[in-house]
């Protein structure tokens, strides 16, 4: 199935090639009014650093697409200007600097404005991300599939696809959402036999931290091992950045990305003689800024703990009052309870010396 992934038309967004052989890229959303360019700035720099890729702003008026080309200048990944129904927005948000603009051509109105708008993109080679969402299904669709079907969403997208295409631009993206996961899955596996063009996946409106982490897990999880996907975004109703850490995990637990540290720990059990949910919710946070491609287990007892931690390249396991520090399943050596944090930390900090 990796073949449906490479086999995409190569695209240039910016700096970044999407498509064929080239990495899947991750992306994300600012939740800034555009207008504010300080905010969302501030916003943009906290994803690069969090490994945001491709960045999208809401463009919905004339004034976010004007400030598009100050906040151009002050970050480095590219720029998506996200538009919808306005024509005229489009046009100013790659005449600002837009390395992409997301459109649906079917809420943008007649033939003419979609027209306008691919000329413009045309004149400054910014590529088109084509995008339906299950929500926004035409009504002859619904009437024809009797509902909103993954074969609809396809067809629909299909359609503007065709519809640029004749206008004799091929510099192009294409998106399906649905928030319904298995809908999504199939109207990917539809398309990706179909479509020469990336795929930017997402399980759209897909809720909150908890609940949008399992759906877009789940979901992209799927699309991505059949080999479908050149871009993802993790969809949340919450801080931007929590996106970036799933997207990052979900492509590095899929063998798709190295890098970063992962964490793994025991679900905890009657043995277990130390506070270890805190100990590892704190493990998993400070070892977020460490770039090492290593496997850390924390365990909450001495009894299985080294055995467990055997995969891990270090360890941590905990007892009365003390703990364990744990490499490749041996025992290194034993440390008081409040110093196993930190001696972990250490230990990573001077990992390669």
């Amino acid at each position: 199935m990796e073949m449906l992934r490479n086999r995409t038309k190569e695209i240039r967004i910016g700096n970044v090639w999407i498509g064929g052989s080239h990495p899947v890229a991750i992306q994300s959303m600012t939740n800034t009014k555009t207008e504010d360019v300080a905010a969302t700035v501030e916003q943009i720099l906290a994803l690069e650093e969090a490994g945001c890729e491709i960045i999208r702003c809401a463009v919905p008026t004339m004034e976010a697409a004007l400030a598009l080309k100050e906040i151009k200048k002050q970050i480095h990944i590219p720029l998506v200007a996200d538009i919808h129904f306005d024509y005229r927005l489009a046009i100013a948000a790659i005449e600002n600097g837009a390395d992409k603009i997301r459109i649906n051509p079917g809420n943008i109105g007649s033939k003419e404005r979609v027209q306008a708008v691919v000329e413009k993109a045309k004149e400054y080679n910014v590529p088109i991300r084509v995008g339906v969402n299950s929500g926004s299904l035409e009504k002859n669709l619904l009437e024809k599939y009797g509902g909103v079907t993954a074969e609809g969403i396809v067809e629909s997208a299909l359609d503007k696809v065709r519809m640029i295409e004749e206008m004799g631009y091929d510099n192009l993206v294409v998106s399906i959402k649905s928030s319904d996961v298995l809908m999504c899955v199939r109207a990917h596996e539809l398309i990706a036999e179909k479509c020469q063009y990336p795929l930017h996946v997402g399980i759209t409106e897909s809720g909150t931290v908890y609940s949008g982490n399992i759906k877009s897990s789940v979901g992209l999880g799927i699309i991505l091992h059949e080999g479908i996907g050149n871009t993802i975004r993790v969809s949340l109703t919450g801080d931007p950045t929590e996106e970036i850490r799933t997207a990052k995990l979900i492509l590095k637990t899929l063998g798709m990305r190295k890098g970063g540290i992962e964490v793994v720990s025991c679900p905890t059990c009657g043995r277990t003689r130390i506070d270890l949910i805190a100990l590892a919710n704190q493990v998993e946070k400070m070892v977020q800024d460490i770039d090492l491609d290593i496997k850390v287990a924390v365990m909450g007892c001495v009894v299985n703990g080294p055995g467990e931690a055997k995969e891990a390249d270090i360890g941590i396991a905990g007892g009365i009052g003390e703990g364990l520090l744990i490499k490749k399943g041996e025992i290194v050596r034993k440390v008081k309870e409040e110093e196993l944090l930190e001696t972990l930390r250490q230990e990573l900090l001077n990992w390669n010396r």
